[in-house]
């Protein structure tokens, strides 16, 4: 039974590696292992997209088109600022473009003195949302210059604020509006369509995300994170795309362009909502609901890539007017916020394979932190509270484990008599087992039970803006980030010497390798995890050793 043992150690220890890599495949948008095969891919028409034309080409197509002779002055751009108690946001007159939002209630990751920016332009880094109208040639899009509608620019003594542009071009025009609210991350962006010319025209207005294909700023393999398109529809639901795999289908269509676009992913609705997610925050198109849509994405630019939706607003008569609301969502990945702004944007926030355990575990967490104010306690309340509903079955697993200490004599006896037969060997403690009423895999449920909580804490952790940087006391100044001094992984390794000291000896030299390595392994790798994680662990083995020293001194008087 000892080679069973030792051989259940080895699972745990593989499948906690297992789970954890398989995790991380999750999180850069890879298919879990687990999940079913995606569905064949559907395809849409390239003549149903808005043009490809990348943001930073934009400018010099103006400025080369006012270069012909006889041509109009050139349009004189300009960056409008809008400034809110939340953010602080510049919209480009050329095109109408959001091309920055700075989040004011959030730190920068890499620069706790700067703050978190979204949307931006530098270098060979683009995040921008876009809007504009297809359907018929030069109609305004983002492109296209617009004239700026006087107004305030701050939000100020006042609950919104809104700025207004518009553009008139080949008999169309386009009035955009953006309305800003007090303590709001979601824009409402209204378009009004008027048709200025004397016949008909059918417009169709796009609203499309576009960023580049970099790697996160500060990401790592242990703390790897993702960044990509993600989508909702009520037939699909939420659905995870990379840009890899937009770039695959661009090449493939280039090599065959009478072959229609290879779009994996749903590509018609008429609700949900289109994203760039990112870790802790997400920028959210919600177009308006109960109207037809196309879904598309697409590649822009070298390494720059687009998720958007086209709507159809129908036929317009010469006079008439059409509006369409729309939202676009730029903040954190706060859970309640979201699920106000549009069904199923709360999945933005993924707790990976783990969401059924891991969701209602931040909704405890987020209970006992009402009430104790600092998410380190509530780690550690939350980790009493663990140990406390676990208690009957770390009991039973440790009094096995003091029993089996208590026999250790009479089982090394047995293994020096049958050390040349294994079969009567292990028939010998079968009987022993069973006279001393030893289960010998009961060690093991402590590790077993502990292991899917382990997981699921790292996914809140690792997904829970709320504890962004977050403090617990002194040198933990973010729970959702590696102990910068290595004093936790440290205490982890030391819990865990103590805890194997506490276990009986293996008689095994192999296996007993094996118990002083685990907790090395597992140390090394925490100096890479977020401190809550070892926050968690530590504690949760202080609390064991506790837990085992009392029930190992309660079975001690039975070895004399």
């Amino acid at each position: 039974m000892d080679i069973n043992k030792r051989t259940i150690l080895w699972i745990v220890f593989g499948a906690s590696l297992f789970l954890l890599w398989n995790n991380w495949m999750i999180s850069t948008g890879q298919q879990s292992m687990f999940s079913p095969p995606k569905p064949a891919a559907v395809t849409a028409k390239k003549s149903d997209l808005p043009p490809a034309v990348s943001p930073l080409a934009a400018g010099a197509a103006v400025a080369a088109a006012a270069a012909q002779p006889g041509a109009p002055a050139p349009f004189q751009r300009e960056i409008v600022t809008i400034t809110t108690d939340v953010v602080k946001a510049d919209i480009d007159t050329l095109g109408g473009q959001l091309v920055r939002l700075e989040l004011l209630k959030h730190h920068a990751k890499l620069d706790a003195k700067k703050n978190q920016v979204l949307f931006h332009k530098e270098g060979a880094d683009t995040y921008v949302a876009q809007t504009g109208l297809v359907g018929a040639a030069n109609l305004p899009n983002h492109t296209t210059g617009f004239t700026v509608k006087p107004g305030a620019r701050t939000l100020a003594d006042g609950n919104q604020v809104q700025l207004v542009l518009e553009a008139e071009q080949n008999g169309v025009k386009l009035t955009k509006t953006f309305t800003f609210k007090r303590g709001d991350y979601a824009i409402d962006v209204r378009h009004d369509v008027t048709n200025t010319g004397a016949a008909p025209v059918e417009p169709q207005l796009y609203l499309q995300l576009v960023h580049d294909g970099n790697a996160p700023e500060g990401d790592s393999w242990f703390n790897a994170s993702y960044t990509g398109p993600t989508l909702y529809t009520a037939d699909k639901k939420y659905e995870k795309l990379t840009f890899e795999k937009i770039e695959k289908a661009d090449a493939s269509h280039k090599s065959n362009p009478s072959a229609p676009l290879a779009q994996d992913h749903a590509t018609k609705a008429d609700n949900g909502w289109v994203a760039i997610s990112q870790h802790f925050f997400v920028s959210a198109f919600v177009p308006q609901d109960k109207l037809a849509r196309d879904i598309f994405t697409k590649k822009v630019d070298t390494n720059t890539y687009a998720i958007g939706v086209v709507q159809p607003l129908g036929t317009l008569a010469p006079g008439a007017t059409i509006s369409n609301n729309a939202k676009l969502y730029s903040g954190p990945q706060d859970e309640k916020a979201l699920e106000k702004v549009s069904p199923g944007l709360d999945l933005v926030k993924d707790y990976g394979m783990l969401t059924v355990l891991a969701k209602p575990m931040y909704w405890v967490m987020e209970q006992i932190n009402a009430v104790l104010g600092n998410w380190g306690w509530t780690i550690i309340a939350f980790t009493v509270l663990i140990k406390l509903l676990f208690f009957p079955l770390s009991a039973a697993g440790y009094r096995s484990m003091a029993r089996m200490k208590v026999v250790t004599p009479k089982m090394t006896a047995i293994r020096e008599r049958h050390k040349g037969d294994p079969q009567k060997m292990n028939q010998a403690m079968m009987e022993l087992y069973k006279t001393e009423k030893i289960n010998p895999l009961g060690g093991c449920l402590p590790i077993l039970v502990q292991m899917p909580v382990f997981i699921a804490l790292y996914w809140v952790l690792n997904a829970s803006v709320e504890m962004r940087g977050a403090p617990w006391v002194g040198w933990i100044t973010d729970l959702t980030q590696p102990d910068p001094w290595f004093i936790l992984p440290v205490l982890y390794a030391i819990s865990m010497y103590i805890t194997t000291k506490l276990n009986p000896a293996p008689a095994d030299p192999m296996q007993a390798k094996m118990m002083l390595f685990m907790p090395l392994a597992f140390s090394v790798m925490f100096f890479f995890f977020p401190s809550g994680l070892v926050l968690y662990w530590v504690v949760n083995n202080v609390l064991s050793i506790g837990q085992q020293y009392v029930i190992t001194k309660k079975f001690a008087p039975d070895a004399k």
